[in-house]
């Protein structure tokens, strides 16, 4: 069989114009390097470090992602986009104009007779109460509609500032893991006392990894391609996590 792919976290908009272009370029390039064994792309949240469509208006920029999902789908290659935290304000561009289908939560799906369970991961898990007002109210129709009356020049400048303030005094590169803390993984476990997966798929964490939770079933996070360029892989047997390099 071809093989499925997963990539998250790319976080276009951060930390300047230029960085974000050139990491655009990168991404676009890894699409058209996996595109001829390509059967399903699952592209896992937060893609843009802010996402906003008015009725009529949509953000400036990032057009050539745009085009190669639309390449993606008009060659019959099916694209899923998830909503991440940063991303989430989706109204009907991605379905209507590139064919791309957006989840707004996490999905479950079969391939080679492993189960996937597939999600960006925000708000999941014990915990995280500050977190979760926020992205409640992030996802609230009267907030959303409230923002939709700025004028889309004050609206997004506003919404990037904020986006970038926030994003930048988190992320250092640096990244621990303590799988005691892991929200994720104790989300999983959860889910994996009521029913099996094979194959745990997130993003938001930032941390490329693979994670036994038993015997048969593994938790993966995605990382980001702000300092790792990494993306997970399915041949139809094997799960692999793997990083894209340019000069290859």
């Amino acid at each position: 069989m071809k093989k499925i792919y997963f990539a998250s976290d790319f976080h276009l908009g951060i930390p300047d114009e230029a960085s974000s272009f050139e990491r655009e370029k990168r991404i676009v390039k890894w699409l058209a390097e996996i595109k001829e064994d390509c059967a399903e792309l699952f592209i896992v949240g937060d893609i843009f470090d802010f996402w906003f469509e008015y009725n009529l208006v949509v953000p400036k920029g990032f057009v050539r992602l745009q085009a190669k999902f639309a390449e993606y789908t008009d060659s019959g290659i099916p694209v899923h986009f998830f909503h991440g935290n940063h991303d989430l304000w989706q109204f009907g561009y991605f379905e209507k104009e590139l064919g791309v289908q957006v989840h707004t939560k996490p999905i479950i799906r079969e391939f080679g007779g492993k189960k996937f369970f597939i999600g960006h991961g925000d708000g999941l898990g014990p915990g995280q109460f500050k977190f979760k007002l926020t992205l409640a109210i992030y996802r609230n129709y009267f907030f959303q509609r409230l923002f939709a009356f700025f004028h889309p020049s004050i609206g997004m400048s506003l919404a990037n500032w904020l986006s970038k303030r926030s994003k930048l005094k988190t992320f250092d590169g640096n990244f621990t893991f303590y799988e005691e803390k892991e929200f994720l993984i104790a989300y999983c476990r959860g889910v994996l006392q009521k029913e099996h997966y094979d194959y745990f798929i997130f993003g938001h964490r930032h941390l490329p990894l693979i994670f036994d939770l038993n015997a048969g079933s593994k938790y993966i996070n995605l990382g980001d391609w702000i300092g790792f360029n990494s993306y997970a892989v399915f041949d139809g047997t094997e799960l692999k996590l793997e990083t894209f390099t340019e000069d290859k």
